[in-house]
């Protein structure tokens, strides 16, 4: 086994003098960090290093702790939330690195409508004895305060999915740590380029890297990302002993998809802002969910949970799957999956708004409304 307490080799910073320029946006760091330092015919992308093993001499000697493509992956993910990134296979890999560090009995807040794989893993964790939970309304400031006192780790989403709630970071990030408890912000939806919650003082930030970081729905991973290098190398212990490192393909992959993350954004969400105001309006739709910001939606289906199938089913352009932050336009309702939280209304259908053209994807989705009418 190797010594998974050793500090990461300078190496691991060799991107740290291109990238930490206090001027550039975080739009031109997605494009620029994680590249190889410039050079006669050197590479302006990191290559794939598919390798396992390595040559003895340096810290690492194995691709559980390190590899040269996820070290440029974690760079590039560093520079945007402003911290240090362990990367993972998959978000629930990240997330369950996070809630193997609690010590048994430990105190844990959540919102009530959390990530379906989150929300299950506490409610085990709760029934196992390990933790005590208690789930708040994120969006419910003051009971989020009231909760933290005695608090061990305040889980965030903001906003949440699929309820779209938001959260008064600032607030409940003071709240929490009056009270001696970390505060880990789960930023999949807004991604770093709508809101850093390290900025506002998180302790650690989590990303699903599936999902909008990476952008084209191919790949599975996660990332944990914090200020605090003592916690970055717990964390980055917990990959290698819980084996969980993604591969160096899949890293790949998701820097590539990163480097296009602003313009992603951009008119993800301009479809969202102006389909969401067609919808408001809509007869077939009783209820619109969306903060006014950010890619995702949710709309709640005035014909109940049949109709909602019947829309999932009969749009052409938009594709009925789960999953979402990627190019093309998904919507699926929620409580198909049994393991959905019972908060989430049966008729609540999920959008996550692609690229495509946004009178193309109104005309398809409105097609298939005016047919519930």
């Amino acid at each position: 086994m190797t010594d998974t307490s050793a500090p990461r080799s300078v190496d691991g910073h060799r991107y740290a003098a291109l990238v930490n320029q206090p001027s550039w946006s975080p739009e031109t760091l997605a494009v620029v960090a994680g590249r190889p330092a410039p050079g006669p015919d050197a590479p302006v992308n990191p290559p794939i290093v598919p390798a396992s093993t390595f040559h003895a001499g340096g810290p690492f000697g194995y691709a559980r702790e390190w590899s040269p493509t996820s070290d440029a992956l974690e760079e590039a993910l560093g520079a945007l939330e402003g911290g240090s990134a362990v990367v993972f296979s998959s978000g629930m890999a990240a997330a369950n690195a996070m809630l193997d560090l609690l010590p048994p009995g430990a105190r844990v807040v959540a919102p009530t409508a959390v990530y379906t794989g989150v929300g299950v893993r506490l409610r085990e964790l709760a029934e196992d004895g390990r933790i005590h939970l208690q789930t708040v309304e994120i969006d419910d400031t003051p009971s989020v305060i009231h909760a933290c006192a005695g608090a061990d780790l305040l889980w965030i989403e903001s906003p949440t999915n699929p309820l779209l709630q938001e959260a008064d970071l600032p607030a409940c990030i003071a709240a929490a740590h009056a009270s001696g408890a970390r505060v880990l912000v789960d930023n999949t939806f807004a991604t770093p380029l709508l809101q850093q919650p390290l900025t506002l003082g998180a302790d650690v930030v989590l990303h699903s890297v599936t999902k909008g970081l990476s952008g084209h729905s191919d790949l599975l991973m996660g990332a944990l990302v914090t200020t605090d290098a003592g916690l970055a190398e717990r964390i980055r212990g917990r990959r290698v002993l819980l084996g969980a490192a993604p591969s160096a393909f899949d890293c790949y992959l998701a820097l590539r998809g990163l480097r296009t993350l602003a313009v992603r954004v951009e008119r993800s969400q301009a479809n969202a802002r102006e389909i969401t105001e067609r919808l408001a309006g809509h007869p077939a739709v009783s209820r619109v969910r969306y903060p006014g910001w950010g890619t995702i939606a949710s709309i709640e289906i005035a014909g109940g949970p049949d109709a909602a199938d019947r829309l999932c089913d009969s749009v052409r352009l938009w594709i009925h799957a789960t999953s979402l932050g990627g190019v093309e336009s998904l919507l699926e309702r929620r409580r198909r999956w049994p393991l959905e939280s019972a908060v989430v209304p049966e008729n609540l259908v999920r959008l996550s708004f692609g690229i495509e053209s946004v009178d193309d994807l109104w005309q398809d989705l409105s097609s298939s409304l005016d047919a519930l009418t």
